[in-house]
């Protein structure tokens, strides 16, 4: 069908003045996507989901395990970051944005004057992970040293300033990895570890996704990271992290990210605009069910209320 619209655009404009040329592509390109888009969601059967990368690995799981419940229905998940996420949902091109973070004010602004009400729905919790090489000997970590190290005009630039030495890095000097300003990992790290006037450092590594923060870290003996607890690999180990010198340090896991004891613990979140289709209610309803949270428990996160998982 857009192969037979191609064809009749060159038809007609082989007859048309040039000054009516790029009206009638506009005209023509528009009864285009009509037709795709009827043919595609007039059945009402797709829901389409797109944002947080740390909640992709889930946010596919529970794809795959719902057209199992609901052949029916299809859905199709997509990555980018959180603010990827919102930004879709708010132009109306997705069902649900995933998130790893809250809704901002700027974007309860833009869903106002777009007369948009979208929904908050807690899925789930991540103890945030902060990530070093199997080979590092650092055994725990503050979050006042955290932000001295990723913090603007980090104090923390070499490894001996923790007391340590790292096996295979030569310099010694602390590499950085983070994720990109789009993502809601990004924000929840920034807001959990510094203070509210200082900003992040120039020169850390932003990756585009998750898993990736992981994979130079596993590769870069001299790296420290942080990434999602779902992302965790037996090449890096995750940091004990305490809140400061006084108090004991905790390691990410399911547990401590249920009990709070761990202190950079997030919830993950699913937005969709209300009134939302019924078909879209029914899935955000399968997601928060035993089923859906035995998932999320599966892939490395805390469910949202204990659940008895097979």
């Amino acid at each position: 069908r857009i192969l037979s619209c191609h064809f009749i655009e060159r038809l007609e404009l082989a007859y048309l003045e040039e000054a009516y040329m790029n009206k009638m592509r506009i005209l023509i390109y528009a009864a285009c996507l009509m037709l795709f888009s009827n043919e595609v969601f007039a059945t009402g059967n797709v829901i389409l989901t797109k944002g947080s990368d740390t909640l992709l690995v889930v946010a596919q799981a529970w794809a795959e395990a719902y057209d199992r419940v609901n052949p029916d229905i299809t859905v199709s998940v997509g990555g980018g970051g959180s603010g990827t996420g919102f930004d879709a949902l708010l132009k109306g091109l997705v069902d649900i944005a995933n998130s790893s973070r809250p809704i901002d004010s700027f974007e309860l602004e833009r869903a106002a004057r777009l007369r948009i009400r979208p929904i908050e729905h807690t899925v789930g919790y991540d103890a945030l992970a902060v990530y070093i090489h199997k080979d590092n000997p650092l055994t725990s970590i503050t979050l006042r040293q955290l932000e001295d190290i990723f913090g603007k005009g980090a104090e923390l630039k070499n490894w001996a300033d923790l007391g340590i030495e790292v096996p295979g890095c030569e310099s010694q000097r602390i590499v950085r990895v983070g994720r990109q300003n789009t993502s809601g990992t990004y924000t929840y790290f920034r807001n959990s570890i510094l203070t509210k006037s200082r900003r992040f450092d120039t020169g850390i590594l932003d990756m585009l996704g998750s898993k990736d923060v992981v994979h130079l870290v596993e590769k870069t003996p001299c790296a420290i990271g942080y990434s999602g607890l779902a992302y965790a690999t037996s090449m890096v180990k995750m940091a004990c992290v305490s809140k400061d010198e006084k108090s004991t340090c905790s390691t990410p896991s399911i547990a401590s990210a249920s009990d709070g004891s761990y202190p950079i613990v997030r919830p993950l979140f699913m937005y969709a605009n209300e009134p939302a289709r019924e078909v879209i209610t029914n899935y955000i309803d399968w997601v928060l069910s035993e089923e859906g949270q035995c998932i999320i428990h599966r892939k490395g996160y805390a469910p949202v209320r204990p659940v008895k998982c097979e």
